[in-house]
């Protein structure tokens, strides 16, 4: 065994001298492989800002003795009880997603207008450095805070969270990326990165914090806090936790776009690895609370109660009335939108691909070195929300407006900013304004001709740039704001050069421009056709709208994947996709195992338990009972390393090798091999064996899972990927296919399907057939 000792290596992970990155699998004693391959995939990976190290997640029910006996003695009030606290589970996230939401936007609206007023403020007497001065330093001071709550508290926060959340849900687990310091950051950096006035949107965020909510009242209870109420202890186990979280990420977009059907179809499209009926009642259930509690909330702001936030702050919920009615060049144009989106949203994907690659290494210098890429980044932003305004004409106000033009001491479109009496501003009506506003006035089509081309056109290019260059600092940033920005100034931009010729009104033509980035970058179709229907409360639009999505996506799905498939892959985390690669049909599963394997007698002496867990940090062996248990050696099971740990710190140790199951039913439970939440399980660290004890030998029978799921060696390569997959697991066993061999070749985990191992062995295949 000396020769798989680790060793530290390059980002903290742990590598063998033989040159093999230590993952989810066991090494042999004796190796069993015709080819000792080793798997070099990496076991690290970018959490937000910060880098972590990264393991699979138990989706997989374990059906050891332990299990089967306490599923064979819980009673029908137990049972009862389990299905009633997941239906109270899933109420609690509603609740408390959509109390964060509320006062998310409070925070943001109220924030932010104050910023705005007292800029206004200088403005009108004519003090306009000192207007700026204002501007920009509140913006700072916002940032640099935001900034250094993600640098120094939770890094894992920064971003949007959706690919870490999308990354939890297909399996791959880290201990900050849903830990409640993330949580706390998330929030109130959230707000205040939006209300500094960066190009970020709260939605992306709201999604993580969802999960993060989730994550943390499925905790199953907590000794510390004195929460170990017997039902709690239920949810002990991934399998539950992942649930709740797809309930969680649902809520998240339900709570940001007041969208509950888009947050259910979001969570399912985008979001969940697996999903199943039962599931879709639960998720649907918690987007309704969400809806619930907003719609009371807002009710209440109405009254004049909440400051500065009272018939906005949630996007542009019914704003547009008009019924469409279109044409064939109304028809040509939205054909032209949705190409026009597609390559739009392909090039946003590779630049902000190539721009968080270049935050990556300069985040990666140290947390000053962040805050001062955010302090950067907001100067820049008021700069051009500030001075781009100044390049343009002022436009005289319409006559018969129903609101006040322009607007002054107070926020709303028609900006007065610089000019006379009788005229605003109209670039500084989009710019000088919170996201959702500019949002609700590029949509609204009151006044058609209430932007000019030349503003919508300088408008897209700062959102379309700023939103690139914002993406990736240390802050929580959502790429759904600065995508429906940029896609509706183009799409605005189109409308008010046809509306000679065209039925449809230039605030449709927002929208349409809107969904055709959004198409071609995020690569969705159902969930957000769904959510932009429900936002703008226009359902004759569906059709249109469908149209745009279909062919934005077509065309972007020719340049690149989308912008969360991009990231994912860029982070390192190793995503399972729902199909395999072509090349996988040209090998069999036992084309790709690594090894040697380590594995363990049904009764195993302690001394090569403890050896083995040290010098290893390997999450799944397998267990072989052999003579004189058995006349030939056979596969029992797969036994866990928590599940070992715990059992050692047990001593239910015997000096003879003869079997304990019996007794390790009566001492033990299932819940005492649960697995403990946000990384507070057993470590070898609190293992204390004497030298007596290492000499003497322990039953694994009873926490052995017995019925694991196994793939014949010559199995394709692809088959046995989409199986991994779509059942959940983090240990698939390959047994041999012909008799007389030892009873298993190896086990195959994710980073065994990851394209750099696969190639590595096989450099030479063809990836593309």
């Amino acid at each position: 065994m000396d020769h798989n000792v680790d060793i530290e290596y390059e980002g903290g992970g742990k590598m063998s001298r033989n040159g093999s990155a230590s993952d989810e699998r066991g090494m042999n004693r004796q190796p069993l492989l015709s080819k000792n391959r080793v798997n070099t995939s990496s076991q690290i990976a970018i959490v937000g800002s910060n880098i972590c190290p990264i393991e699979s997640l138990d989706y997989e029910i374990l059906e050891n003795d332990l299990f089967k006996q306490d599923w064979r003695s819980r009673k029908k009030v137990e049972i009862f009880q389990y299905v009633v606290l997941k239906w109270t589970l899933a109420l609690l996230i509603g609740l408390l997603t959509g109390l964060v939401a509320f006062f998310n936007n409070l925070g943001v609206e109220n924030i932010a207008g104050f910023k705005f007023l007292l800029t206004s403020k200088f403005m009108l007497q004519h003090r306009y450095y000192e207007a700026f001065a204002v501007f920009a330093g509140i913006n700072l001071f916002l940032a640099v805070l935001a900034g250094l709550l993600c640098a120094y508290i939770a890094p894992a926060a920064a971003g949007s969270g959706i690919p870490e959340v999308k990354a939890y849900l297909n399996g791959i687990d880290s201990h900050s990326i849903l830990a409640p310091s993330t949580l706390f950051v998330k929030i109130f950096g959230s707000i205040l990165g939006v209300a500094a006035g960066f190009v970020v949107g709260k939605e992306g965020p709201m999604v993580h914090t969802g999960a993060c909510i989730a994550n943390l009242l499925g905790q199953g209870g907590s000794r510390k806090y004195h929460l170990t109420w017997k039902w709690l202890r239920y949810f002990k186990n991934d399998r539950d936790r992942r649930d709740l979280i797809t309930c969680g990420s649902a809520a998240g977009v339900a709570a940001a776009f007041r969208a509950p059907v888009g947050g259910v179809l979001f969570a399912l499209e985008e979001a969940a690895s697996w999903w199943r009926s039962a599931l879709l009642w639960r998720t649907f259930f918690t987007t309704a609370v969400v809806a619930v509690v907003l719609r009371s909330l807002i009710g209440f702001c109405r009254s004049g109660k909440c400051g500065l936030f009272g018939e906005g702050g949630l996007i542009m919920f019914d704003i547009n009335g008009t019924i469409p009615d279109y044409n064939m060049v109304d028809l040509v144009a939205v054909i032209l939108i949705g190409v026009i989106g597609g390559i739009l949203g392909s090039l946003y994907n590779y630049f902000v691909d190539k721009v968080v690659r270049t935050y990556s290494y300069i985040n990666g210098k140290g947390p000053l070195i962040r805050v001062f890429l955010v302090a950067m980044i907001s100067l820049l932003t008021s700069c051009c929300a500030y001075g781009l305004p100044w390049f343009t004409n002022c436009v005289p106000c319409p006559v018969g407006l129903s609101v006040e033009c322009p607007t002054v001491g107070r926020s709303g479109s028609y900006k007065f900013f610089q000019c006379q009496p009788g005229y605003y501003n109209d670039l500084a009506s989009l710019l000088l304004n919170t996201n959702d506003d500019a949002i609700r006035s590029l949509f609204g089509s009151t006044n058609a001709n209430e932007f000019r081309i030349s503003t919508l056109a300088i408008f897209f290019l700062a959102m379309y740039i700023l939103g690139i260059i914002t993406y990736g600092i240390a802050i929580p940033s959502g790429l759904f704001i600065p995508v429906i920005l940029a896609g509706s100034s183009y799409g605005r931009l189109v409308g008010t050069l046809l509306v000679s010729i065209s039925n449809l009104d230039v605030g449709l033509f927002a929208l349409l421009g809107a969904a055709s980035f959004l198409g071609g970058t995020m690569r969705m179709t159902v969930s957000l056709c769904v959510i932009l229907l429900e936002l703008t409360n226009n359902l004759l639009m569906l059709p249109l709208m469908m149209l745009v999505l279909l062919i934005s996506k077509s065309v972007a799905d020719n340049f690149n994947k989308g912008v969360y498939d991009q990231i994912v892959r860029m982070k390192g985390l190793p995503f399972l996709e729902a199909h395999a690669e072509p090349y996988m049909r040209h090998l069999v599963a036992g084309d790709v195992v690594s090894g040697p394997l380590i594995t363990f007698s049904g009764v195993e002496k302690v001394s090569n338990i403890v050896h083995s867990l040290r010098m290893t940090s390997h999450n799944g062996f397998p267990v072989i009972d052999e003579p004189p248990f058995l006349e030939a050696p056979e596969l029992c099971g797969v036994v866990l390393r928590s599940h070992l740990i715990v059992l050692l710190k047990g001593k239910m140790f015997t000096k003879q090798r003869r079997l304990t199951g019996t007794e390790t039913l009566q001492r033990y439970h299932a819940f005492d091999f649960a697995k403990a939440g946000l990384g507070k399980g057993p470590k070898m660290e609190d293992l204390d064996v004497t030298p007596e004890e290492m000499e003497m030998y322990v039953d694994l029978h009873p926490i052995t899972n017995t019925s694991p799921y196994t793939v014949v060696e010559t199995m394709s390569l692809a088959k046995a990927a989409v199986a991994f997959r779509e059942l959940g697991l983090r240990h698939l066993c390959v047994v041999p296919k012909t008799p007389g061999r030892p009873p298993v070749v190896g086990i195959l985990t994710r980073h065994d399907f990851m394209p750099q191992h696969i190639l590595g062995l096989y450099p030479g295949i063809d990836k593309r057939h």
